[in-house]
């Protein structure tokens, strides 16, 4: 067999550069990720990052599926059906607290705020969240921000004994208060928002406050991976991190090429509505003042603390869960590589 300086030479190459098969192309695991619901506007870090090759450059073959809510993304990580999930945070304190053999963490929030929110429409009469009692609210049984209604109230000093609840399923919510036959919902601000718009509601009838903004500060959606799985996969997540962020910085340099990473997975995709609800997500949600200043990811206990406390005292967990058992921070690169902005 040729010597490989010999037969590097005999190519006209220089010994000192990679070439195919040589050294072999970089090997791809296999790398599943749930989404929390059907592609929306703010999916596109993840279709553009996977466009692009951020995530093939890690090492990872990724595959994105569209979720069916936060609380079953969740266990589809815990089973081993998908290496990662895009979930709202708080869907896996109460799982973890039943499962602790099955327990997941969030290794990125990417959402810094929660947008859970209160919305109504202004023929409601409600102008402020002290007028919520002696309305009526809508919302699914079970669905998250219901759930973390009382704390938020107490919080925002609401008295929640004086409100009328009305159960609904999720893909009715909206209509539901669009007809008035609820007085306000809640749920996430960027999806009953646009939501509205789209049922003919005008936007300037259209009032809400989110849980973030208004005394319950806690962080979001994040990514989520099973624990047993990054004890002995560290390198794939901190891989997927670093491809999240770099289509996180994508989407926000330029929008149009991440909706149109979308559009080419879903023909349906409405690119002016969901380029709307990505910059409302955008302002409210990731580009926070503790995000400007500390890069995306930064993990706070204090405010990690609250969003577990939150959920203990919603779902009536007889202890709250530590903060290292639903958060690390060890799968984030440094934090000059966390900019946004």
């Amino acid at each position: 067999m040729m010597p490989r300086r010999t037969l590097l030479a005999a190519l006209g190459a220089s010994p000192a550069l990679t070439l195919p098969g040589l050294h072999g192309a970089r090997a791809q695991a296999p790398f599943r990720v749930a989404l929390d619901w059907a592609l929306q506007g703010n999916h596109s870090l993840f279709t553009l990052a996977e466009e692009r090759g951020l995530f093939r450059d890690q090492g990872l073959a990724v595959k994105i599926d569209r979720g069916f809510g936060s609380g079953d993304t969740v266990v589809k990580v815990a089973s081993g059906a998908y290496e990662m999930g895009y979930a709202e945070i708080s869907a896996a304190v109460k799982f973890n607290a039943e499962n602790p053999t099955r327990r997941v963490v969030c290794i990125y929030p990417v959402l810094d705020r929660t947008a859970a929110a209160v919305i109504t429409t202004r023929r409601s009469g409600i102008a402020s969240l002290k007028d919520l009692p002696g309305h009526s609210l809508g919302a699914p049984e079970g669905e998250a921000s219901r759930v973390l209604f009382p704390p938020f109230a107490r919080a925002a000093g609401i008295d929640a004994s004086r409100i009328q609840w009305s159960n609904m399923a999720a893909n009715l919510r909206d209509t539901m208060l669009a007809q008035g036959k609820v007085d306000a919902v809640t749920g996430f601000l960027f999806t009953t928002h646009f939501n509205l718009l789209a049922l003919n509601i005008a936007e300037s009838d259209i009032v809400s406050w989110t849980y973030a903004e208004n005394g319950l500060d806690q962080y979001g959606s994040g990514l989520l991976v099973r624990a047993e799985w990054l004890r002995q996969n560290q390198q794939q997540a901190d891989g997927a991190v670093r491809a999240v962020i770099g289509g996180l910085k994508g989407l926000l340099a330029d929008p149009a090429a991440a909706m149109a990473s979308v559009k080419k997975r879903e023909p349906l995709f409405d690119v002016a509505l969901e380029q709307r609800r990505w910059a409302m997500t955008r302002d409210r949600c990731i580009l926070t003042d503790t995000v400007r200043e500390h890069g995306t990811g930064h993990l706070d206990p204090a405010r990690a603390e609250t969003l577990l406390r939150a959920n203990a005292e919603a779902y009536g967990l007889k202890e709250v869960p530590t903060v290292d058992s639903l958060f690390t921070d060890r799968c984030l690169p440094p934090a000059a590589d966390r900019r946004l902005v």
